[in-house]
């Protein structure tokens, strides 16, 4: 591995493991002692997806947590069977708050991960400081984005949402060698259209991204989020999308993105009424710590700059 560029090192920054919820969950933490900071990455993604913006990050003051989630990269498939919103939020409240011992901390978070810290937001209103969200799903609220164009995904982009929702088990068992697996996860960095053309054709970059996902029970575990929408039996507990009033939230919107809602800025906006932004990134789609990691830095860094320099005080 050490002849691997930086970017696309696994080894390059130490993996941790805890147990609070009766599996090993893996994480990265630098910075300890700064402003926490919690990433919790999407799908198809792992921690990895931050692998850009955890050194600058700690270097700008944060304790950056980068956790996997349940079932993704290196932590385990669950052994209750739910891969859901709800178990991951949960999940990741009992590494941080109850393991690592933080009783307040910044989210951020897109795709899977933007549900999972607007949960963590709504149930733990005083846990959470802020958020910094982007190319998220998002609650429709009917009244407030009736007048919208633009807040439905296209539909074109939605045949893997109800294949792995719906026919998870026969789809997995199709992708039945390491290779198929991660050819087909290799789609959604490239010929879907999810990120911005040209973001992924590195050396090597897609083979970082899929290579976790090689792995059959982690590849069907990661469906388990898709399945929750369509089957109570794939819920832990409900979960909710909400408006939410009460936390400050940055706003970030890559409008390449081929899969999301054109109107991702406009809708997050009414969401959170207490925003910054929404901003858009230049040459941009979904994968957006990856894609426009100066910004996102830059970004988080100015919107916690007061509680950046409460810690340095």
């Amino acid at each position: 591995m050490a002849d691997r560029p930086a970017h696309i090192d696994p080894s390059r920054f130490a993996v941790h493991v805890a147990s609070p919820r009766g599996f090993d969950q893996a994480y990265v933490r630098e910075g300890a002692g700064g402003v926490p900071l919690v990433c919790v990455h999407g799908w198809p993604e792992s921690k990895r997806i931050f692998w850009k913006v955890i050194e600058p990050l700690a270097a700008a003051g944060f304790e950056v947590i980068a956790p996997d989630l349940r079932g993704f990269g290196d932590s385990a498939v669950a052994p209750d069977g739910f891969h859901d919103v709800a178990a991951h939020a949960r999940d990741v409240y009992a590494l941080v708050h109850d393991v690592l011992g933080h009783e307040r901390v910044v989210l951020l978070g897109g795709d899977l991960g933007g549900p999972v810290i607007q949960q963590l937001a709504l149930w733990y209103p005083d846990w959470v400081d802020r958020m910094v969200l982007f190319n998220s799903p998002l609650p429709y609220l009917k009244d407030e984005m009736s007048g919208i164009d633009g807040t439905r995904a296209a539909r074109e982009a939605a045949d893997y949402f109800i294949r792995q929702g719906t026919d998870a088990d026969v789809l997995a068992a199709e992708l039945s060698t390491p290779e198929m697996r991660r050819r087909y996860i290799a789609t959604f960095y490239s010929s879907r259209f999810w990120a911005h053309p040209g973001t992924f054709a590195g050396d090597g970059e897609v083979d970082f991204h899929t290579e976790p996902f090689g792995d059959a029970a982690h590849l069907r575990a990661s469906f388990g989020g898709y399945a929750s929408v369509f089957s109570d039996a794939a819920r832990s507990e409900p979960a909710t999308l909400a408006r939410n009033p009460h936390t400050r939230t940055l706003i970030l919107f890559g409008p390449s993105d081929h899969v999301l809602y054109p109107a991702y800025d406009r809708m997050a906006a009414l969401v959170f009424p207490d925003h910054v932004g929404p901003f858009l990134l230049r040459d941009c789609g979904h994968f957006v710590p990856w894609e426009a990691p100066g910004p996102l830095v830059s970004g988080a860094t100015a919107f916690c700059s007061d509680l950046l320099a409460a810690t340095r005080g």
